[in-house]
This record gives structure tokens, sequence and C-alpha cells, in this order.
């Protein structure tokens, strides 16, 4: 590169490099996605802050962003845009990864039997994927061991779905809570201060801690109110029974 200054390249270059075509990294410029090159003479030279841009473009399109929301989060912060990436990134993945598992569509015919509007249900809990070829995705085995122990201790398995519809209507307000939390008290006060580069560690740091607290705070709860549920339940059973002891007295009685 006659005149180029070392690690700078032509726009072929940056093609090959990336693996994009010329008119695909025009069409980026062309859009904002991409800052101009350096010229000179009639020769625009681009550097590595170019690669680690397009290598971002589309890191944030694989992720399911589209070009102007990419163009946003870019015009947003210059140095802040990989942050702002990593952050969204950490913030939509899992709380705890749990492989899925494909199964036979007989070996959950054997749990739940051959019904099809159960199978609907949990496809539409996400607990069930049916693939092409017939068989089926369990996105979560831990909830599918936990229908088929139900199963064995004699409950339906509609009652089981049933049941865990209720439970996802409550984890989601459980998670808006604690999502609304994050928002208001850290991410707020953090974004009005013009998301300053040196507080991200701590945006991070507030993100992955309380994810996991959140977990344990819903679990604590749910341990709470299962304790209080099956101690009203037993006294109202108690004094059913005994009730219903006091009636076969007084007919004994008689």
């Amino acid at each position: 590169m006659s005149g180029a200054v070392k690690d700078e390249m032509t726009i072929g270059e940056l093609a090959e490099r990336t693996g994009m075509t010329v008119r695909n990294i025009r069409a980026h410029q062309t859009r904002g996605l991409l800052p101009p090159p350096v010229v000179r003479g009639r020769t625009g030279y681009y550097n590595e802050e170019h690669v680690a841009r397009v290598t971002l473009t589309r890191e944030m399109q694989a992720d399911g962003l589209n070009l102007e929301a990419i163009r946003r989060v870019l015009d947003s912060g210059e140095g802040s845009a990989a942050a702002i990436f990593d952050f969204t990134r950490a913030l939509r993945a899992p709380l705890e990864h749990e492989a899925p598992e494909i199964i036979e569509a007989a070996e959950l015919a054997g749990i739940w039997g051959d019904n099809a509007k159960l199978l609907r249900l949990a496809e539409k809990l996400d607990i069930l994927r049916s693939l092409p070829d017939g068989r089926i995705e369990v996105i979560s085995p831990r909830l599918m061991e936990a229908a088929a122990e139900l199963s064995e201790l004699g409950v339906g398995a509609e009652g089981a779905l049933r049941t865990a519809e209720k439970l996802r209507q409550h984890a989601d307000g459980a998670a808006h809570a604690f999502i609304k939390l994050f928002v208001e008290e850290v991410w707020k006060p953090f974004d009005e201060a013009g998301r300053p580069e040196r507080e991200w560690p701590k945006v991070n740091e507030a993100l992955e801690r309380m994810r996991p607290l959140a977990a344990g705070a819903v679990l604590a709860m749910f341990q709470i109110a299962m304790s209080e549920a099956t101690e009203k339940e037993s006294e109202r059973t108690l004094k059913l029974a005994a009730r219903r002891g006091g009636q076969k007295e007084k007919r004994r009685k008689r």
C-alpha cells in the first residue's frame, strides 16, 4: 500500500479480512455503521477499528438486531458500543444453563399418554418443542423429570401442566419485578449520568450478582409461602376430619 501506515488496509483488504464483500462494506458506511476511511491521495485506508466495527455489527446481527438498531447502539457512544452489546447479551443470557434433551414421541407418550392437547400446552409454556422429524425437544429436562415423578405419585399429566401454567404466570411476575428493580435502581442512574466508561464494570457486576440473588429470593419466598399454605391446608383438613367424626358420632347415638 503506497503511502499507507502500518496495519492500514484498502477496502478490498478489509473485505478479505472480515469475509464481507466490498459492496456490503460500502453499504455499512452509507448506513452509518462504519466510520469513513482515512483518505490519502485518492485511496481510502481502513484500520483495526473498522475491523472491530464490522465484527461487532455481524455479532449483533447474529444476535437478532436489525441494522437500524445496530446503528443506534453504535451511535450511542464510540467507546461504549461493545460494552452496551456485551451488557445486553448478558442480560438475555439464561440464568442457569440447562442443556435440552431430544426424546422420542413414544417416550413422552409413556409419561403423558398420546395427547396432542397436552403437547400444545407444553409448547406454549416453552417446556417442549416438536421437531420436524417427529421427535420432541425437552427444553427443561428438570421439569420433565418432575412431571415423571408426579406421574408416579398419581398426579395426572393435565393437572401437572395446568399447575405449571400457573407457576409460569407467577414466575413471569417475579422476573418482571426484579428486572424493574434493576432498571430503576441501577440502570437509570447510570444511563442518566451519561453511561460513564468507568462505571460499566459496576453495572455488569450488579447484573451478574442480581440474577442468582433473584433466584435465591424467589426460592426463599416460595418456601415461606409453601410452609404457610401447607399449614393452612393441614388445619382445614383436620377441622374437616373432626367435623366428619362428630357427625358419625351423632349418627351412632341416634
